[in-house]
């Protein structure tokens, strides 16, 4: 099975062949996500973070699947939610771009276990 990331993140676009880079948002990675998993891409990682602190980052990469012939309604509920969920909690404070170059090497190495955990199934 291949695989697609969707990333605004420089060193995940260096390190990885399948990246689809955009020198964008946060928020518009997700969105650019969102709009392939509506045309039938599945979602391989969790479009969002498990802390809420790496949501200040101003790096995001998730990893998308093959296409499919048909839509998935819990990625396109999973990826709409995410959505909502990073616009609501990040409204009242800005991104952290003071930590920029630690966030970027935080988001490489989730990255890199989502692709071990994704490869070894």
């Amino acid at each position: 099975m291949s695989y697609l990331i969707v990333t605004n993140n420089p060193k995940v676009n260096e390190t990885f062949d399948n990246v689809l880079f955009t020198e964008e948002t946060y928020e518009n990675v997700l969105v650019r996500t969102r709009n392939l998993v509506h045309e039938g891409f599945e979602l391989i990682s969790h479009p969002l973070a498990a802390s809420i602190r790496m949501l200040f980052s101003p790096y995001c990469s998730v990893i998308i699947g093959q296409k499919n012939s048909g839509i998935n309604p819990f990625h396109v509920e999973t990826i709409e939610n995410s959505i909502i969920k990073y616009r609501r909690l990040t409204e009242q404070r800005n991104i952290d771009n003071i930590n920029s170059e630690d966030y970027a090497l935080i988001d490489i190495k989730l990255l890199e276990n989502a692709l071990n955990l994704f490869r070894s199934t």
